[in-house]
């Protein structure tokens, strides 16, 4: 066979691992819906039964979410949400199967300086933590090639190391002889139950 089997791309290898936990009827989160590719994605993963929450803070991004569920036929599957993802407890107060995220900028915007940041990305998984099931996955696509992308890249490895092991694994994928600041994925998997104030200290 010519096809390789030791490494998938990091965005078909977040998909991948998200399937690993929802499918039919579950709960599940776009952070970043960008220009609505992950939330189709999602969307045609939870099926009828099951619904997708995407949040963007930019209309251009959730206009173009939109026109492609529309496309599709999906629209009825996604509440579309046009606020910060850190303020995801107040719209979402149900148990979420999974979530994406998708860093960095608008793919093709004319403002290229509207970026996510460290301080509302790592309070948006946080909260979704808490939200999560046990075994549920959260997946983050990490990229730094841009202005802010270092200072977020490093906030959130540092956040990382200060949720403990046996309340969630997190695992870091990356493709490493790659040029030009190729993106990285983080996987969050939840080991129990929990909620943010019953966390173990990682000292």
């Amino acid at each position: 066979m010519n096809q390789s089997i030791l490494l998938h791309r990091v965005l078909p290898m977040s998909k991948r691992w998200i399937a690993t936990q929802a499918g039919k009827g579950s709960t599940v989160i776009d952070a970043t819906a960008g220009n609505g590719n992950d939330t189709k994605f999602l969307a045609e993963l939870v099926g009828e039964e099951g619904h997708v929450y995407a949040f963007d803070i930019q209309k251009e991004a959730l206009d173009s979410t939109h026109a492609r569920l529309v496309e599709h036929g999906l629209e009825q599957r996604v509440t579309l949400i046009q606020d910060s993802h850190a303020n995801v407890a107040t719209y979402v107060d149900r148990p979420i199967d999974a979530a994406m995220f998708n860093l960095g900028y608008l793919p093709y915007s004319d403002d290229l300086s509207v970026i996510t940041r460290a301080e509302s990305t790592i309070a948006a998984i946080d909260a979704m933590l808490d939200l999560l099931k046990k075994d549920g996955i959260i997946t983050v696509s990490v990229y730094d090639g841009h202005p802010g992308g270092p200072e977020e890249r490093d906030a959130l490895m540092a956040y990382v190391r200060t949720l403990h092991q046996k309340d969630v694994h997190v695992a870091r994928f990356e493709l490493l002889n790659q040029r030009s600041n190729p993106p990285h994925l983080l996987a969050f998997e939840k080991m129990r139950d929990f909620t943010s104030h019953e966390r173990i200290e990682n000292n």
